[in-house]
């Protein structure tokens, strides 16, 4: 299942536009993070015809509770990032997200500044949407909107996957990011001040769908040699 996850969205007109625009699409899923004003008149009167996702809309107080069951993460950004996770357009994106078996999320940042660092290396990849090179930043419910289309469309160029396997959540893979610390900390390989915490998370972003099974081989690989 598609999922939309606006972090600290700051005008209440905008969400009820997002509403709208997944709707449009054929979503429902849309999860708000710490907004700054939600509830609001503004979005209910943005979000014309969309009143069933508007009553189903969950706000968060975390962008980890978000996204904690999803098995793929996509943070939605104009602007490229040193270190980031894997790069994609979001035609891409699109397609990829649709061939996944399980909850996948696409992450939206704020009208003013966008992602942050943190919760954009929260994320498995970096989306962009291909725009002029003069004005790339698009207003937060048109990008909604572009992403919604973009899925919508994917649906029959999509590959369905023929694997079973249960995939690995984000929680899952934010543990084994947490047993690697651990290892390399105890080992002495990495300092507190070391950025190797940021190569294995891009590292890791270049898999489309972990394992959860390859997740506990890992982890169990990183138990026996804290022994």
């Amino acid at each position: 299942m598609i999922r939309f996850v606006l972090c600290r969205p700051q005008h209440p007109g905008n969400i009820g536009s997002a509403e709208r625009a997944i709707k449009t699409m054929g979503f429902t899923d849309l999860r708000l993070v710490a907004p700054e004003r939600y509830p609001a008149p503004e979005a209910q009167w943005m979000a014309t015809n969309a009143g069933d996702v508007l009553q189903e809309t969950k706000v968060c107080s975390s962008l980890k509770e978000a996204i904690a069951d999803c098995v793929a993460t996509f943070a939605m950004s104009a602007r490229g990032r040193e270190w980031s996770p894997q790069v994609l357009d979001v035609r891409t994106a699109a397609v990829r997200a649709r061939e996944v078996q399980g909850d996948v999320a696409f992450v939206f940042g704020n009208e003013q500044a966008g992602l942050t660092n943190e919760e954009l290396f929260a994320c498995q990849n970096l989306v962009h949407i291909p725009a002029s090179k003069g004005f790339s930043s698009l207003n937060l419910a048109q990008a909604v909107q572009v992403v919604a289309y973009e899925l919508h469309m994917a649906v029959d160029v999509a590959i369905p996957s023929a694997r079973s396997e249960q995939l690995a959540t984000v929680d899952d893979i934010e543990g084994l990011y947490a047993h690697l610390e651990e290892a390399a900390m105890k080992s002495g390989f990495m300092t507190p001040q070391s950025r190797v915490r940021e190569r294995w998370r891009r590292l890791f972003s270049r898999v489309p769908a972990l394992e959860r099974e390859e997740v506990n081989i890992l982890r169990g690989l990183l138990k026996a040699l804290l022994k």
